[in-house]
Order: structure tokens, then sequence, then C-alpha cells
């Protein structure tokens, strides 16, 4: 599978935004892009249980507001909200934390569909100075990146999901995911974090990714 890294990173606009949430200190790792497709169509791939295990990850659990969900072998949560085609929100919740995942859609103005994915974690522990936006955000820009090339199959060609699994660890895909770590860096330093501790994040969340030793033997 030939994906050109460049251009999938570049899709992407990254912000980071400090906030909070129960009273308690938070940020949020904010992806933007745009696809080409109308918000029915995008809405339908986000939330049709058949549609998701062809870009993400197969989904089970009572799929409606309130309900919980589950990704096989990969977080679950509750339903918090559901606005047909231009809202959802989510718990997110894994490795026993929650944190708070809002996908945003709208027109993007020329015939396509922009897409926010909002992803709200607590600073508590070590875990955000050790890996930053990245810890989420990488992961998110490989999964949005799924869904273009999802998106982009030709009607009644098979999307090959198992090669897209794979891709991460190729050449490509590993300079896919030093790219997206050292924009979501360079978005935490603009949030206001100190420089050094950015880039350091910056590292540990690279090597993580490619399945690297943390600098330092982390």
């Amino acid at each position: 599978m030939k994906i050109d890294p460049v251009a999938y990173v570049g899709a992407v606009v990254r912000e980071v935004a400090v906030r909070e949430r129960d009273g308690k200190p938070a940020r949020a790792a904010i992806a933007t892009r745009s696809y080409d497709t109308d918000i029915a169509d995008l809405w339908d791939a986000l939330t049709n249980p058949e549609r998701i295990p062809r870009w993400f990850l197969p989904v089970s659990g009572d799929l409606k507001l309130g309900g919980r969900y589950q990704f096989q072998g990969h977080a679950g949560g509750e339903i918090t909200t559901c606005e047909p085609p231009h809202r959802l929100a989510v718990t997110w919740e894994a490795m026993g934390t929650v944190s708070w995942l809002t996908v945003t859609l709208a027109d993007d103005g020329s015939r396509g569909t922009r897409l926010e994915l909002e992803h709200l974690s607590l600073i508590e522990g070590d875990f955000w100075d050790r890996y930053g936006p990245g810890a989420v955000g990488v992961g998110w820009d490989l999964g949005l990146m799924g869904l273009a090339l999802y998106l982009a199959t030709a009607p009644g060609q098979l999307f090959d999901r198992a090669a897209a699994a794979a891709w991460p660890g190729s050449d490509d895909g590993k300079d896919f995911i030093r790219r997206s770590s050292a924009d979501w860096c360079r978005a935490s330093i603009k949030a206001g974090t100190d420089e050094s501790a950015a880039r350091r994040a910056e590292a540990n969340t690279t090597a993580f990714y490619c399945g690297e030793p943390e600098p330092g033997g982390g």
C-alpha cells in the first residue's frame, strides 16, 4: 500500500487547548480535516456498525444515545451525545482511565465535509508529561487517515483494511508517525507547554508508536 505521509499529515490541522473538566486541569487534542464526501455519508461511515470496521475496528454494544459501545481489543464507553448528522460525543474508557471524545461535522463550503475531533484528557499522574497530546493525537491521525483511504476507495472495490493496519510498521508509516508526532509537539508548544518538555514527550510518543525503546530507557 503506497501512501504519501506528507500529504496525509498535512491534511490535518492540529491544536492543543487548555481546559478544565469537573474542576480539574485538562487538555484537549483537536484534529480537523475535510473529506470529499457529503455530511450524510461521513456521518454514516462514523456511526454505522457495518462500516466502522472497514476503516477502524469492529464495534459492539447498544449503539444509541445513552448506550455503551466497545471497540474490539480497544476502548469502550458511553454514548453521551448523538445529534445526526452533526455531533457525536462519547466517553473514552481505556487502560483504567476515562477521557472524552467529541466529533463535530459541518459542510466545508466546497462540496465536502469538515470533521473536527476533540479528545479531552485530565492531567493526572505523569502520563501527559511523558507523552503529551501525541499520545492520543497520533493514534487519531492514523484513524483519520484510514477513514480518508476508505472513503476514497472506488465503488465496487474493497478497502484493504489488513494492509492499512500493517502500514504503520512500514518505513512510510513510521515517517507518518514521526511527522504527526512532531506536529502535535508544535501544537503543544503553541498552547504554552515548555519546549524542552514538549520535545521529550514527542520523542517518547514517536518511540511508542514506532515500536522502539523510549529515549532514556523509559
